[in-house]
């Protein structure tokens, strides 16, 4: 706890000794090694934790010669909510008792534009676990370095970066509370926005980039909400392995800008078996993969700043056709796969996967008599089971099928 506390210190002693320097050049390791630290236990929204968190995020924003945005003059948005009972009730913005403050942390680049770009990252986490963790072990600290320490620290890289030079647009630098609670955070600014959202360009998110693979692969959601997007996201790419993915609807903040016609990209990496677990951890980023995705978008942005402002365009809603369950497997499905089939990127232990010896790497292509091609009919497939029924899934085990029954 002792050393938790001295490196806290360290970091903000630090950052005060350069409010009046130029600005300190901090890399994005310093960034997550701050956000996913113990001593910050996790940012859960309303924490002291997340507190703390946000004013790092106040500190490096003003350090970086970013326009407080938030409540006036100040670089903090703060909301307060109760917490839901029903997890599809609508959440309840409200003050009083028995309520949680989140806290939203808005930094602006004001080039004098006529449009103005909005890049975001979420910024809370779990805190010891609960509700959406996938850790069975009791509770435990989760750092959440990727989710979202590393697209926090890719936002802020960009905003250091964009300052004084692409400028035909100005630019909304804004990390959100309250994203694991459901979308709280960026749902509650697009109701009540310090900027006029009209004169949105776009919307760049960046939601668990710090798991870059080996081949590259990197998905882009939101391709269809503005027709250049393809094009654009195409022309500029330095190698990536690309998965686009039109619907400017999805489990992050992005979500909540599609949905006041503001075109939309959502950057993400991949799940993986880390993911929702306190083994979320800092060495564990490809560092050399984030900077990849920072220079990337930078070469979007560049490549539009003198365009005019983006059409939007409404998209397919994949969410509203994905089937319901009764049963789960007990996998992490691979959801950067574009082969046949869905790959196992994860399997939980004492669920019906491992029972019947599934494995990491699996490739689903038949559960019970569906034939599996991808996520959707992986999961139309598992939509027609329910508890204590058995049945057969075939996999596809480096090049060997393999049989097995598996007990809901």
């Amino acid at each position: 706890m002792l050393r938790n506390l001295i490196f806290l210190f360290g970091f903000f002693i630090v950052m005060g000794s350069c409010k009046q320097e130029t600005q300190k050049n901090v890399t994005m390791q310093e960034d997550v090694a701050f956000l996913a630290n113990d001593s910050l236990q996790g940012r859960e929204t309303g924490t002291p934790y997340e507190k703390e968190a946000a004013r790092y995020l106040e500190e490096r924003m003003r350090n970086i010669g970013l326009l407080p945005k938030g409540n006036v003059g100040t670089y903090f948005q703060t909301f307060s909510f109760k917490p839901k009972n029903d997890p599809h009730a609508e959440v309840q913005f409200v003050d009083g008792d028995s309520t949680i403050t989140g806290t939203n942390v808005i930094g602006y680049i004001d080039n004098q534009a006529e449009k103005t770009i909005i890049i975001g990252a979420h910024y809370d986490h779990l805190g010891m676990g609960g509700e959406g963790s996938l850790y069975a072990d009791g509770k435990a600290i989760h750092n959440g370095a990727d989710d979202n320490a590393s697209g926090v620290a890719i936002m802020l890289q960009l905003a250091a970066k964009l300052k004084d030079t692409v400028t035909q647009n100005n630019y909304l630098i804004m990390a959100f509370s309250g994203e694991e609670m459901g979308l709280l955070g960026s749902n509650f600014f697009s109701k009540n926005p310090t900027i006029d959202l009209s004169k949105a360009n776009y919307m760049l998110n960046m939601d668990m980039v710090g798991r870059m693979r080996e081949d590259k692969t990197l998905s882009i959601s939101g391709t269809g909400t503005a027709p250049i997007w393809g094009q654009v996201l195409n022309a500029n790419n330095p190698g990536f392995k690309l998965v686009l993915s039109e619907s400017g609807v999805g489990p992050s903040d992005h979500t909540s800008f599609y949905l006041q016609d503001i075109p939309v990209l959502h950057f993400f990496t991949g799940q993986h078996e880390d993911y929702h677990k306190p083994s979320d951890d800092f060495d564990k980023l490809n560092y050399e993969g984030m900077e990849w995705i920072a220079d990337y978008i930078l070469s979007v942005i560049f490549d539009l700043d003198d365009d005019p402002k983006l059409v939007f365009r409404k998209t397919k809603n994949e969410s509203e056709e994905t089937p319901r369950f009764k049963v789960a497997l007990g996998v992490m499905p691979d959801y950067l796969f574009d082969g046949k089939g869905m790959r196992i990127d994860g399997v939980t232990d004492d669920r019906p996967a491992a029972a019947a010896g599934l494995q990491k790497g699996d490739v689903v292509i038949q559960l019970g008599d569906s034939t599996v091609t991808d996520m959707m009919s992986y999961m139309r497939a598992l939509s027609i089971f329910e508890e204590g029924d058995d049945t057969e899934v075939i996999v596809d085990r480096n090049g060997e099928k393999i049989k097995a029954t598996i007990s809901f």
